[in-house]
């Protein structure tokens, strides 16, 4: 299958506070891998440190083989990585369609129409609004926005936090949908999700993060079948 990420024994802080302690893990092409765990575990820390925003005092991560650990957060983006963080973060006042070109900023000029059409063939939604403000969309639209904005950069790997957050059950299982529909068209993703039985439905491995520690691995069918990871984070 080949690794598209590899991220080795990384340790980071906040301050004096170890946030992530000497986690590794790798996500291969193809797959989606999700990282479960309460709320402060250090889900949201580790996709920032794979994306530059944050930096590990040890370890590696590496993408397509090469170091990124010390790659500057906007040349990560050219190298392949779209990360598509908690709370959306799209540009209220600006249109559906100036916000997804705004994601190809790192594209080669003569993809940017292609991946556009692929976009709005993933987001039909978003294809209705293209000259809507994104600030007046519903909290689901916003996520396919920001879904799609990160897709305008032709990406290798995916990274999405928190996709789900703060959306109505029905719009968590359409964006879900897109998720798994995204992978079998050829993304690989890195995600972090709080809905842990959605995340482990999708996933074909997953990683529990505890306090800054990767406590538990497997298949997304094997740690939904796990009685630690039903008890803790599946109500069961």
């Amino acid at each position: 299958m080949g690794s598209v990420l590899t991220v080795k024994n990384i340790n980071v802080y906040y301050g004096a506070i170890h946030a992530i302690k000497g986690i590794s893990f790798d996500v291969n092409k193809g797959e989606i891998v999700t990282l479960i765990g309460a709320n402060g575990a250090g889900k949201s820390t580790t996709l920032h440190t794979v994306s530059g925003l944050m930096r590990s005092k040890t370890g590696d991560i590496e993408f397509l083989g090469s170091s990124i650990s010390r790659t500057p957060a906007h040349k990560i983006v050219e190298k392949g990585i779209s990360h598509v963080p908690e709370g959306r973060r799209i540009f209220q006042g600006m249109t559906v369609e100036e916000n997804l070109q705004m994601g190809a900023f790192v594209s080669k000029p003569d993809r940017i129409a292609h991946n556009l059409e692929y976009v709005y063939e993933q987001f039909p939604r978003l294809k209705e609004r293209t000259k809507q403000i994104a600030g007046t969309l519903s909290g689901g639209e916003q996520q396919m926005l920001a879904m799609g904005r990160a897709l305008m950069s032709d990406p290798r790997l995916l990274m999405l936090d928190e996709p789900s957050m703060g959306l109505a059950p029905i719009l968590v299982d359409q964006i879900f949908e897109i998720i798994q529909n995204l992978n079998k068209a050829g993304t690989t993703i890195l995600l972090v999700e709080q809905n842990a039985q959605m995340a482990l439905s999708v996933a074909h491995r997953a990683y529990v993060i505890e306090t800054g520690r990767i406590t538990l691995s497997g298949t997304g069918a094997e740690l939904a079948q796990s009685d630690e990871v039903k008890k803790a984070y599946l109500g069961g």
